[in-house]
């Protein structure tokens, strides 16, 4: 499995709206973000899910990615907002496995060996949350550091991909394949 971390484009400044779920991004926002998607399009990037969080900019950024056919499918999870929480992700992630492996067939159906095919999974969301969220993939657990440069930071449209085991916690044994600030995916 293919997990690909996206950080919302870029947002209005803080303080200018009285609740932060609310800031929209702005028109440089959504010409980076529809860029970036336009890339990821080019690359043949696919993904079976775009799951985001429920704030506005995420949502936007999300919107935009379906809007490019990057997914057919989009969802919102709360456990990308801000306050989201990976392990309550991870037991969402399990779940959404085992119903994408065990399909039941139309009644009459003749039986076939199902093809595992790779799945795409996409997660839209927020700083310190993805970086955070990156760290514990890979090491199973956020170093305890406050230095920014020791920390995984996901620029704003920025993209990690993670391979998945295929079984199991992906939490300390996931592989990153690919790790790209906006700037490299903007033409």
């Amino acid at each position: 499995m293919e997990l690909y971390l996206i950080r919302h484009g870029i947002a209005v400044e803080r303080g200018l709206y009285d609740i932060d779920a609310e800031r929209p991004l702005t028109d440089k926002g959504r010409k980076r973000t529809v860029a970036v998607g336009k890339r990821l399009k080019a690359l043949e990037i696919h993904f079976d899910l775009i799951l985001t969080s429920p704030l506005v900019r995420a949502r936007q950024t999300a919107e935009i990615l379906h809007s490019l056919d990057l997914s057919a499918r989009m969802a919102i999870s709360q456990n990308l907002a801000q306050e989201g929480n990976i392990e309550a992700w991870v037991a969402w992630l399990e779940h959404w496995r085992s119903a994408l492996r065990s399909p039941q067939p139309p009644v009459n159906a003749p039986r076939e060996p199902k093809q595992i095919q790779p799945t795409k999974l996409a997660l839209v969301g927020h700083e310190p949350n993805l970086g955070e969220w990156a760290e514990q993939l890979l090491w199973g657990r956020s170093p305890n550091v406050r230095d920014s440069a020791e920390r995984f930071i996901v620029k704003k449209a920025g993209v990690l991909g993670f391979h998945l085991p295929d079984q199991g916690s992906p939490l300390g044994n996931s592989q990153l394949f690919w790790l790209s600030p906006p700037r490299l995916l903007l033409p």
